[in-house]
C-alpha cells in the first residue's frame, strides 16, 4: 500500500495572502472541539515533537473516536491516500500561525506577528511556501 506524507522538512508555511488576522491568534474553545482548537494544542503544547503526519493522524483519530489498538491499521489506512497538507490548516489560513518544520519534519508555531517570524521569512536556507488562501 501506497504511503502519502503530508510532511515539510526545513520549510516554513507563510500565512495565507487573504488572511484577516494579525497576529496569532488562539482558536475560540466551543462545546465541539474544532479541528483549529485540536491541531493548536498538539502543536502549541509540544512544538518540534510531531510531523505534520502525527497531527493530522491524531486530529483524524480523535474525531473518529479510534482506541489506539486501532491507530496502526487506521494510520494506514489514512495515508494510503492523499491527505490536505497543513497549507490547508485554519491555523495559518484564519488564526494567524506560520508553521515551520525543521530538518527532522517536526513542526512548531510561530505568530505572524514575531519576530521569529520575520527571520524564517529572511531565512534563505529555510524553503517557503504560502499556506492556501481562504478564498479562491
Amino acid at each position: 500500500m501506497k504511503v502519502h506524507s503530508t510532511n515539510y522538512y526545513n520549510t516554513f508555511i507563510e500565512v495565507a495572502e487573504d488572511t484577516k488576522a494579525t497576529g496569532g491568534t488562539v482558536p475560540p474553545v466551543k462545546d465541539k472541539r474544532t479541528v483549529a482548537e485540536m491541531q493548536f494544542q498538539l502543536i502549541d503544547k509540544n512544538p518540534y515533537v510531531f510531523t505534520s503526519d502525527d497531527v493530522l493522524f491524531k486530529v483524524f483519530a480523535e474525531r473518529s473516536e479510534l482506541r489506539e489498538d486501532e491507530y496502526e491499521e487506521a494510520r494506514a489506512h489514512f495515508f494510503a491516500k492523499g491527505q490536505a497538507c497543513l497549507r490547508a490548516s485554519p491555523l495559518s489560513k484564519t488564526y494567524g500561525f506560520g508553521i515551520h518544520a525543521d530538518k527532522d519534519g517536526r513542526i512548531a508555531l510561530v505568530g505572524m506577528e514575531t519576530e521569529e517570524y520575520q527571520r524564517f521569512l529572511s531565512d534563505n536556507s529555510v524553503k517557503k511556501v504560502k499556506a492556501m488562501k481562504s478564498a479562491r
